[in-house]
């Protein structure tokens, strides 16, 4: 069998080619120098299949040998990653391995979000071929050796003379022939995103999948497979992350004889993508990454790669403007008067940044209208959009605008101009969503329109700043220039179209910083932080809930992508009350940002905001580059929140410390700092005790008991 074999730092990922053709996946997991094709052992199995030019050996059989790449129609009848019909309807078919060769530096996908690295980076290449249809698929592979990442990505090529159908492309597929694993998905709701869940892989399929043409606020394209045992500082585990911002499908599966298999890709609910003779398709890619020191190590490689190797940008490694948006404070119902009233508190206050939120433009008085219509509201504003940037600027601040470009009011110019440039079924009333429709992406006519309209807004006004936002989801599919009503295909050409538009506004306007939002957190994933290095986390911005939102993105994503915002008490989405200290450690834990009027603050409250953006401004290096620990999880039933920060030199860290609830007459809570020097001494600033790092990660510090509900304590520890 000859073997091809990729090397990582610390891990090995070895497939196999038979002397047939077929591409084994032999191993993927920590180093190894070995043969793995000895492990596997030939039995004839009834009722599975074998190859026609195998005749005469039963024991080989696609149907129980673990498969590189399983596609629909070689005797494999566990789920393919592939499935192809032929234009007279006939499916199925038999990929064999061609060739393979590795390559110096990181492939590229066209149109599409990717990795990207040079030094040390390599890509490997194999070329698939099916022999009846002459279809060939190449499956890339980047290999980066010192993250201990290895991408994944797929091409699809017609090299036959007639039409064929791609019902279903998947990314990536893992298979293993031993262990038992469970599957950590990151569910949840709109204000409520990316909850942990936690459940073992069995003989039933387990789908985790989004068809709401985001890649959504109710499932994450992000994945963990974890051996049984598996805990935060052991145990071996897999991560999967989608480089992709529309609909997908991961599935995870055990097999009659135990074996398990992990797949991602574009889900193929509805995906019927024509390939013309020559038509080349493009697979998202996928992220893969695996480490046998458990969850908190694995989520650390994810930080780090997705940092170096996903996000691009001026603002790649600079600290965000700490900034005051006026949603909360005014939502529709502000002047410029009233903006720049908050904008000299703002500067009083040691903010760095204003961002005028929705309702700017067009008629756009609440969310019934105006959508669409990319022109200022001179009269709202009181001057042109320059005019109050100006006087934004005047006041030592930087200027930011929210922008909603993918929607549409009926109530509006455009949609009045070009109903047919919406996703609407014809004859059939559409649905809304916060009473909008959703532009057709998918062609290039609109985002070119879109792109114009926005360019021109931030070419006659000094702005920095734009969150992109997108407040529904889509579920009613029709494009009018579609040669085809595929939902797949037109909602795949829409992602494409969204991406165009953000790499457009990359290209045209280096130095702008984007945030990413879909009503908070509903297209948080790889794919949108290769356009906007932030992404607002959630429309939720209760401190005691955003632990649990927090913790849950913390698995894939770095601390850098979250955008976290103090607001004002009661909390707007849930009525909570806590205090402004509090709101301030849990924002702390991402980009530091303020959501109220700050114009109604009292002194001791605006005291205390300037000396938690000092706080911030002088951890900011440690908060975004240090290494990121759980500590403990609400999410999991703890009383308390619990994280840490340690930098690269293990000689400073900064744990902080929540209370989820009240309790009377409670213990004490001693909270952990692991990763750092278990023989280093470390002075606390806050208890002025000396701790070594082992009693630092194995016993703690003790958190007084204060009665006070919803407490937080931050802990600074620096080596002596």
């Amino acid at each position: 069998m000859e073997l091809i074999t990729l090397q990582t730092k610390h891990t090995t990922y070895q497939m196999g080619v038979t002397e047939q053709g077929l591409l084994l996946h032999l191993y993927y997991g920590a180093k190894n120098k070995g043969d793995l094709s000895n492990t596997l052992l030939h039995y004839e199995r009834g009722m599975s299949g074998v190859p026609y030019d195998l005749h005469g050996d039963n024991t080989v059989s696609c149907d129980v040998l673990p498969q590189e790449y399983p596609c629909f129609g070689n005797g494999d009848y566990r789920s393919p990653a592939f499935e192809l019909t032929k234009k007279d309807g006939v499916r199925g078919v038999d990929f064999r391995y061609r060739s393979h060769q590795m390559l110096d530096g990181k492939y590229q996908i066209p149109r599409l979000p990717a990795a990207y690295g040079e030094n040390g980076v390599q890509t490997c290449q194999i070329l698939l071929e099916d022999p009846c249809t002459k279809v060939q698929i190449m499956l890339r592979y980047g290999i980066f050796f010192e993250q201990d990442v290895i991408t994944r990505s797929v091409e699809v090529i017609n090299r036959s003379f007639e039409e064929v159908v791609i019902q279903k492309v998947l990314s990536a597929t893992l298979e293993f022939v031993t262990g038992q694993y469970d599957l950590l998905y990151f569910h949840g709701r709109h204000m409520m995103e990316r909850i942990s869940e936690r459940v073992p892989v069995g003989h039933a399929k387990h789908c985790v999948e989004s068809r709401r043409g985001t890649s959504s606020h109710q499932h994450n394209p992000f994945v963990i497979l974890a051996e049984q045992h598996t805990t935060e500082e052991s145990g071996l585990c897999y991560g999967m992350s989608f480089v992709y911002s529309g609909n997908f499908v991961v599935e995870a599966e055990k097999d009659q004889f135990e074996q398990i298999r992990l797949q991602m890709g574009l889900l193929n609910e509805a995906f019927d993508y024509h390939l013309e003779p020559g038509e080349k398709f493009y697979a998202p890619e996928v992220i893969l990454s695996c480490t046998e020191k458990g969850l908190s190590r694995l989520s650390q490689q994810f930080h780090l790669f997705i940092r170096e190797h996903i996000c691009r940008g001026s603002y790649q490694h600079r600290r965000r403007p700490i900034l005051v948006n006026n949603w909360e404070a005014t939502y529709f119902d502000f002047t410029g008067e009233k903006l720049i009233e908050i904008a000299k508190q703002a500067s009083d206050l040691g903010m760095e940044m204003l961002v005028l939120d929705d309702g700017w433009f067009g008629k756009r008085n609440n969310d019934l209208a105006g959508l669409g219509d990319w022109e200022v509201n001179e009269e709202k504003i009181g001057g042109t959009l320059r005019e109050l940037s100006e006087a934004i600027h005047k006041e030592g601040l930087q200027f930011g605008l929210w922008i909603e470009p993918e929607m549409v009011n009926e109530d509006s110019n455009l949609y009045r101009a070009h109903p047919e440039w919406v996703l609407r079924i014809p004859g059939k009333p559409p649905v809304l969503g916060r009473n909008q429709l959703v532009l057709d992406f998918s062609r290039k006519e609109v985002v070119d329109y879109i792109f114009q309209k926005i360019s021109f807004v931030l070419d006659h006004a000094k702005i920095e700043y734009l969150k992109m936002d997108m407040n529904r989801s889509i579920c009613e599919v029709y494009s009018e220039m579609a040669r085809r009503q595929d939902a797949g295909m037109i909602l795949y050409q829409y992602v494409l179209g969204v991406y165009d538009f953000l790499e457009r506004l990359q290209q045209t306007y280096p130095a702008l910083l984007i945030e990413g939002c879909s009503s908070g957190g509903g297209r948080f994933d790889a794919g949108m932080l290769y356009y906007t290095p932030q992404i607002w986390c959630s429309d939720n911005t209760d401190a005691i809930e955003r632990l649990v939102i927090q913790e849950g993105t913390s698995y894939g994503y770095p601390i850098s992508s979250v955008s976290a915002h103090v607001s004002a008490v009661p909390n707007h989405q849930t009525g909570r009350n806590t205090s402004m200290h509090t709101r301030g450690v849990v924002a702390m834990a991402g980009n530091l940002g303020y959501e109220l009027d700050l114009t109604t603050l009292d002194e001791e409250e605006k005291q205390e905001i300037r000396e938690q953006i000092q706080a911030y401004k002088e951890q900011w290096e440690l908060i975004h580059y240090g290494t990121y620990y759980r500590v403990a999880s609400t999410m999991a039933g703890d009383a308390y929140g619990a994280w840490a920060f340690v930098n690269e030199e293990k000689n400073k860290a900064l744990l902080s410390v929540v209370s989820a609830e009240a309790r009377a007459n409670r213990p004490i809570y001693y909270a952990k700092c692991p990763g750092l020097k278990e023989d280093g001494i470390y002075h606390c600033l806050e208890t002025d005790g000396v701790y070594s790092g082992a009693t630092l990660r194995y016993v703690g510090i003790a958190i007084p008991i204060v009665n006070e509900e919803y407490f937080a304590r931050q802990y600074h520890l620096n080596e002596v």
